[in-house]
């Protein structure tokens, strides 16, 4: 069966965004490729678990992570799945296989003071680029979302006087997210410098690159980067590091569990929870200071 048919489903039936589904179809050409140069096969429909297996341990010669590895197998796992909902296969290869064992790296977020750091940084300019990457910074920060969430963002998501931010999240799944005050006060300043420029292509984008066009992936995380790498000396520092930021200081201030977890749009608190790794030790950290008995 054609992969085209597996893509729309993901599109369509289970809602995958477009950059999702792009990894999926990457993952299976990448074991078929390797099956057609190992197996003399092409067809992965009928492939048993030992092949498989030896695209497993080709990874691992290649140095990708257990992460990783597990990631592209999840990919097969998942075309094979929706092969026997089709009926296309009557049972699945991989059916007994164990994830590889991966350690859980605990995400150092950005402290209070490198956020606020950057963003004194950010005010001293008031050109577009300047005015631009400031409410990027601060929209990671005030509200917490993903990248391509914010990628996304239309003008007519924005609700200035209800305070408000919609945003479509993974499955299409909508969202509504305060906005405080100075975040309010930068985007009515970045869109009078977004209206002086000479060609705007993509007008319903909130965010757009000098010529006018919807702002990429890549851009925004040398907004993030670049900025951060001067107020902070963390190893990460992405979008993403931000989005954990949100979350964490949200939590060490006692905001509800389940509150963070609609705020950032998870689907479970499983999710959530691993922010509260954070959140304890910040709390360890306040029961030694105050604590009688902890000296």
């Amino acid at each position: 069966m054609p992969f085209k048919s597996f893509s729309d489903y993901l599109l369509l039936e289970k809602k995958y965004s477009t950059l999702t589904v792009q990894a999926y179809l990457t993952d299976l050409n990448g074991f078929r490729e390797f099956n057609s140069e190992n197996f003399d096969q092409k067809n992965i429909e009928k492939v048993n678990y030992s092949q498989i297996r030896s695209w497993i341990v080709q990874l691992v010669d290649n140095g990708l992570t257990n992460r990783t590895i597990n990631r592209k197998v999840s990919s097969l796992n998942t075309y094979y799945k929706f092969l026997l909902k089709t009926k296309t296969i009557s049972a699945n290869p991989l059916v007994g296989h164990k994830a590889l064992k991966t350690s859980k790296k605990l995400q150092v977020p950005f402290s209070e003071k490198e956020v606020q750091d950057v963003l004194d940084q950010l005010a001293e300019g008031d050109d577009f680029v300047s005015v631009r990457n400031k409410l990027i910074v601060e929209l990671f920060y005030a509200t917490g979302i993903r990248r391509i969430e914010l990628i996304e963002i239309k003008i007519t998501d924005i609700d200035i006087h209800g305070k408000t931010l919609k945003v479509l999240g993974k499955r299409n799944k909508e969202r509504y997210i305060p906005l405080v005050e100075s975040v309010i006060s930068t985007i009515n300043s970045y869109l009078e410098v977004r209206n002086t420029l000479e060609n705007i292509e993509d007008k319903d984008y909130l965010f757009l690159t000098e010529k006018g066009f919807k702002v990429y992936e890549t851009l925004v995380y040398r907004v993030i980067n670049s900025y951060f790498s001067i107020a902070s000396s963390k190893l990460k520092r992405s979008p993403h590091i931000l989005r954990h930021s949100f979350a964490t200081h949200l939590l060490n201030e006692g905001a509800n569990l389940n509150a963070v977890k609609e705020l950032l749009g998870h689907s479970s608190l499983a999710a959530t929870q691993i922010y509260t790794h954070n959140s304890i030790a910040e709390l360890k950290k306040v029961y030694e200071n105050a604590h009688p008995r902890s000296n």
